[in-house]
């Protein structure tokens, strides 16, 4: 059940623009060379950017080839159609065509100037040229053609942000490999889980990474890893903290980077599978999201080059971890001919400034972060136009979760008032986003400006009606090209469809609670299923629960995620104990390291609570979403429907819980 319209926004209030585009700013943009472009070739006239994705969503064929001609994509073998397909599902986008991402992302790399400058937590900066880029990448291909990788395998990486992470998946798609990774935090059975669906052929691994200033050694957890993978030709480790794994099967990065070659770019489909993204793993193992050479290249050019208006000359710099889709984002920037900028580190170590000196050392135009960095930005007092040099910082992105009205107030106040504050909401599901904001759109406080060109973005009812200034679900009524292609092992599209197509067939049902006001601006309030978003990276709750509940103390648990007013983000794990225990201080302690050795830090919840009893429905599925809204203040009748509680009074004490915590009560959901 979506929630009551009063609950959440009141869409009759006006609210101002805390930012309006320049004219001089909007006519020098990407997006305004688009705009020339797309009159000149259709016939049609704009007067703003809502003319434009009118006719983006109205012509969506036509919107998408303007995009391949504007961005001057390069097909080995061109397309006979843009569009076929006779549902959104079986969408086919430019058949015929036969490209390479790798390929468009080293296009300049027969230049001497920066392609990544990567950062580490201890000031260590490493700067690497787009030659020096093109050259590791050839070498690199060069070794794994050599332990046979061959087009269609797939080649996996443990790795921290850094350039090798970068370097690997250019060359692993370059030759037609698929590429998989994540971050050296997450446990290797974790890792593994996602991994092992893939039967990956060559491993490269990370000897660990800093964190809040100490060292974290990840080489036993590298090794553990790949014993964990029988399908493993080879394994290359990497070098990143200075340490060495001394596994005489190992091959480490130097050696299999020392033989020069140029790099190879093999043909691909438009379809064809480039990189494998994993779900959090909410109900069951994590699903592998497979996404095409075609359609990332295509959604990446226009969301970076049109939204961010991102170019050669360009610095780009957004704070994520591999284990997050804006890592793909951020790797793409090379489409661009940006430089983009690597940090590997915690965003507030040693100072909660940290994030805005890196990018006022780079000069970076554009800096990306999560809500709660910007919340712990104003909380330590910091003011970074007059602490930092911002003069080159002409946009401000966050996403991951909504963005409190108040947060946009401190970017304009303390930020600069020229920046502009581009709050983009997106996913996993499509590595790109829905909605967000570019250099000729207005922004205004607690909204995201727009749905992105060619997103055909509507809120709708439970009946399927279109909403405008009323709360409803987000959908996509026409196919966009970075859809995924399926779902690993998914063989009859069974749990593809499942995921987005289920509740409105044939429409694509995200499963967030937005408002698209009359305006074309969208409040976006939360998940409408129970995957939790903790600072940009989404977790499932089964990973914790898989942990928590094989310990003998816990007889079960619940974990939920909650936006609450002042803009926090509070993740409480409920317990209920076996009766021979209590929760006192040694058990909390237990139950936590569980959770940071058998996971990864972000899984450790905010507060651990005794409750008697956990919510279900008469199937047996824990009441997550329910428990969260109430959490928030939301009424139990607008939360489930009461005949399918196993045990109703559990679910009321949670609505009592609400109540008489003053912490938990108040949504900004």
């Amino acid at each position: 059940m979506s929630p009551n319209k009063n609950e959440l926004h009141d869409t009759s209030i006006t609210i101002e623009p805390i930012w309006m585009p320049s004219q001089l700013g909007a006519s020098h943009s990407r997006i305004s060379d688009f705009e020339n472009f797309v009159s000149s070739r259709y016939g049609i006239t704009c007067s703003s950017y809502q003319d434009l994705w009118n006719w983006s969503v109205a012509h969506i064929e036509d919107f998408w080839s303007a995009v391949w001609e504007f961005f001057d994509v390069k097909a080995h073998s061109p397309y006979h159609s843009v569009l076929n397909g006779k549902s959104m599902k079986e969408s086919q986008w430019f058949a015929g065509a036969t490209l390479n991402y790798a390929e468009h992302a080293l296009r300049n790399g027969d230049k001497n100037s920066p392609a990544i400058i990567s950062v580490k937590e201890d000031r260590t900066t490493n700067v690497t040229t787009w030659n020096e880029l093109y050259r590791e990448v050839g070498a690199l291909q060069n070794w794994l053609t050599s332990v046979g990788v061959v087009r269609g395998d797939r080649v996996v990486g443990y790795l921290p942000h850094g350039r090798h992470a970068i370097v690997a998946m250019l060359a692993s798609v370059g030759l037609g490999a698929v590429w998989s990774g994540c971050g050296q935090d997450l446990a290797p059975h974790g890792a593994a889980a996602r991994f092992k669906q893939l039967d990956p052929v060559v491993l490269i691994v990370g000897d660990g990474y800093r964190w809040n200033g100490v060292e974290q050694d990840r080489r036993s957890q590298g090794e553990e890893l790949a014993s964990m993978l029988p399908t493993l030709k080879s394994v290359i480790s990497v070098s990143h903290v200075g340490l060495e794994y001394n596994v005489n099967n190992f091959t480490n990065w130097q050696s299999a980077t020392d033989k020069p070659f140029p790099p190879v770019f093999v043909e691909m489909a438009f379809d064809d599978p480039l990189w494998v993204l994993f779900s959090s793993g909410t109900t069951g193992p994590p699903k592998g999201i497979v996404h095409g050479h075609g359609g990332a290249l295509l959604e990446h050019f226009k969301m970076l080059g049109l939204h961010f208006d991102l170019s050669e000359n360009s610095c780009f710099f957004w704070h994520t971890t591999t284990n997050w889709m804006m890592w793909n984002v951020v790797a793409s920037g090379l489409l661009t001919g940006s430089t983009i900028v690597l940090y590997d580190g915690s965003p507030t170590w040693p100072h909660a400034g940290r994030l805005f000196e890196i990018a006022s050392e780079h000069r970076a135009e554009l800096l990306g972060v999560s809500p709660g960095y910007l919340l712990q930005c104003e909380r330590a007092g910091l003011d970074p136009q007059h602490e930092y040099d911002m003069s080159d910082l002409r946009m401000l992105a966050s996403t991951g979760s909504p963005l409190a009205a108040f947060s946009y107030r401190w970017a304009r106040d303390h930020v600069g008032a020229n920046v502009q504050l581009n709050s983009t909401s997106g996913g996993t599901d499509i590595v790109s986003a829905f909605a967000g904001s570019a250099p000729n759109t207005p922004i205004w406080p607690g909204e995201v400006s727009a749905a992105h060109l060619g997103v055909s973005l509507e809120s709708w009812s439970p009946e399927g009606i279109t909403l405008v200034d009323e709360v409803g679900e987000l959908v996509i009524t026409k196919p966009m090209p970075s859809m995924p292609l399926y779902f690993w092992g998914d063989e009859d599209g069974s749990r593809y469809s499942d995921a987005y197509y289920s509740t409105y067939p044939g429409i694509w049902r995200h499963g967030d609670w937005i408002t698209k006001t009359s305006r074309g601006s969208i409040t976006f309030y939360g998940r409408s299923d129970s995957t939790l978003n903790r600072h940009g990276v989404r977790i499932g709750s089964s990973e914790i629960y898989d942990v928590v509940e094989g310990l003998p103390e816990i007889h079960e648990a619940l974990v939920i995620g909650a936006e609450l007013l002042d803009g926090s983000y509070w993740m409480p794990l409920f317990i209920v104990l076996e009766p021979e225990y209590q929760l006192d201080d040694e058990t909390r302690q237990r139950i936590i390291n569980e959770i940071r050795t058998n996971t990864s830090p972000r899984h450790v919840p905010d507060e651990i609570i005794e409750v008697t009893a956990i919510p279900h429905t008469r199937t047996g599925k824990k009441l997550e979403i329910p428990v969260k809204r109430l959490i928030q203040g939301a009424a139990i009748e607008s939360t489930v429907n009461v005949d399918a509680v196993d045990d109703f009074a559990s679910l009321e004490y949670f609505k009592k819980f609400s109540r008489d915590s003053k912490k938990a009560v108040g949504h900004s959901l």
